[in-house]
């Protein structure tokens, strides 16, 4: 494999601009338009003025696309009032468009913690926006979603990139409902030991997600790898079923699930093997 610059390493906004076509990337509420949190500043949180959302309009192989990307590295890509509004409204937007005869693809760069603690409900309002968004733009184009570290994708934003037409991942990438610390904190060290990283990634890593068949592609972390793999996903046009219709597939096999045992990766390797009737 050639050698390439890592997408992980990039931040929102590099990734926004290295996805759209060259030359088409601007900006919709950038810092310099000072929409940031009202709820951090008070709490003794220093606040980001793009509130570490950014969202690109521009092309995606010379057609109507829109890139929204969450700066992990600002409070851990967490999800309040004005972020969470930020993606929901640009998603609103480009399904209005498809609706008015202007295809307009999305591609979602997921680097989140969930919910800001900080901004509680009104964090999860603006989740629950995104997902609603999600599943009426995805009747017109392929809602792409890209998790490829170093935060990973979990609490109600896990269930936003459950939502995508197609997920691509990185084996550096986690995806779960509840991260580490949380399922530690609830159901003690013994059940899930956050300082153990191998046994994380075992049971919500980028191959492990992969071979279980919740996300479609596993691809090596690399600028020109991860663009291919979101154009080769945007080229399949919207899927005949959206993984989270396929419930006649994933119900039987959480029936079968021991949940006396201690869950492991082979456990979930063989309860969702790709193929299994």
């Amino acid at each position: 494999m050639r050698n390439e610059r890592s997408f992980i390493e990039l931040k929102a906004r590099q990734r926004a601009h290295l996805l759209l076509d060259e030359g088409s990337y601007r900006e919709l509420l950038d810092p310099f338009e000072g929409i940031m949190s009202p709820w951090l500043g008070p709490q003794g949180i220093v606040t980001q003025a793009d509130d570490g959302m950014v969202v690109a309009k521009g092309t995606i192989n010379g057609q109507s696309a829109v890139v929204v990307a969450i700066e992990g590295a600002f409070q851990g890509g967490s999800m309040g009032e004005v972020s969470g509004a930020k993606m929901a409204a640009a998603l609103e937007l480009a399904a209005e468009d498809n609706r008015n005869g202007i295809p307009t693809q999305a591609v979602l760069c997921l680097e989140t913690g969930g919910v800001r603690l900080q901004e509680a409900n009104l964090g999860l309002a603006a989740i629950a926006d995104i997902h609603a968004a999600i599943v009426d733009l995805r009747r017109y184009t392929p809602v792409i979603g890209i998790i490829a570290g170093t935060v990973g994708c979990f609490g109600g934003m896990s269930i936003a990139a459950a939502l995508c037409s197609y997920l691509i991942v990185t084996r550096e990438a986690r995806l779960g409902l509840n991260g580490p610390q949380v399922i530690e904190q609830e159901a003690g060290i013994d059940e899930y030991d956050s300082r153990d990283r191998p046994f994380i990634w075992s049971m919500t890593g980028g191959e492990t997600r992969f071979r279980s068949g919740l996300v479609d592609a596993l691809v090596e972390d690399g600028e020109e790898t991860v663009k291919k793999a979101m154009l080769d996903a945007i080229a399949k046009g919207v899927p005949a079923q959206h993984r989270s219709d396929n419930y006649d597939y994933f119900l039987p096999r959480l029936s079968r699930f021991d949940t006396a045992k201690q869950a492991d990766a082979e456990q979930i390797n063989q309860l969702f093997a790709r193929g299994e009737e």
